[in-house]
């Protein structure tokens, strides 16, 4: 089923009908770079399909106009240590918004890896940032962990302490108990514990 924006759809297996109040879109992409380094950016945009006024009540944003239209770039090496991050706003509701990009500089050198996100928290306490731009870190993450998936096939798997692969169990996919475990890693393999 598609749905088209700014109309009413009816659901298919119900008589409800929906009216959009809120178009939210999230791109991310990820890059190799001519100079060895790898890149993702990620961009949010908020619409409405109606006029909008800021809480401020300074001016109005015309229907389908961006409310938000702003994103972040992270610029890291094969090590996934994040070497450069820029941020853009093209739209925002408040003039001062474009200046919450500014605290995200304090993840230069930072690993993508796990704790991730505790530690953009921990480094970026909320209202020194701009919300929009905090929440596009997690996809931004999980999206340069994609980007770097063919550099990343020719090595060696990652293990832990005890030589099981670490990607067991990081999904439902992985499951120990699932067939593709079964099928990779057989040695490693848990049945499923059952009701009874």
């Amino acid at each position: 089923m598609s749905f088209s924006k700014n109309q009413a759809t009816t659901t298919s297996d119900t008589d409800v009908v929906r009216e959009e109040l809120h178009f939210r879109r999230i791109d991310i992409h990820g890059f190799r770079r001519s100079d060895g380094l790898f890149e993702v950016e990620g961009q949010v945009i908020d619409q409405k399909p109606y006029d909008f006024s800021p809480a401020s009540g300074e001016y109005s944003i015309s229907a389908n106009e961006p409310i938000h239209n702003m994103g972040v770039r992270l610029v890291f090496d094969e090590m996934m240590v994040v070497h450069d991050v820029q941020t853009f706003t093209s739209a925002a509701p408040y003039d001062n918004c474009a200046e919450g990009g500014n605290a995200l500089q304090s993840l230069k050198g930072l690993r993508i890896t796990a704790g991730w996100s505790s530690e953009v928290h921990r480094r970026i306490p909320r209202p020194q940032s701009c919300t929009h731009l905090i929440e596009l870190l997690k996809p931004l993450a999980t999206t340069a962990i994609q980007t770097m998936s063919m550099q990343r096939s020719s090595q060696p798997e990652v293990l832990d302490d005890t030589g099981r692969p670490k990607q067991i169990n990081s999904c439902y996919a992985y499951a120990a108990d699932g067939k593709l475990v079964m099928r990779r890693w057989p040695e490693f393999h848990r049945p499923a514990l059952s009701d009874d």
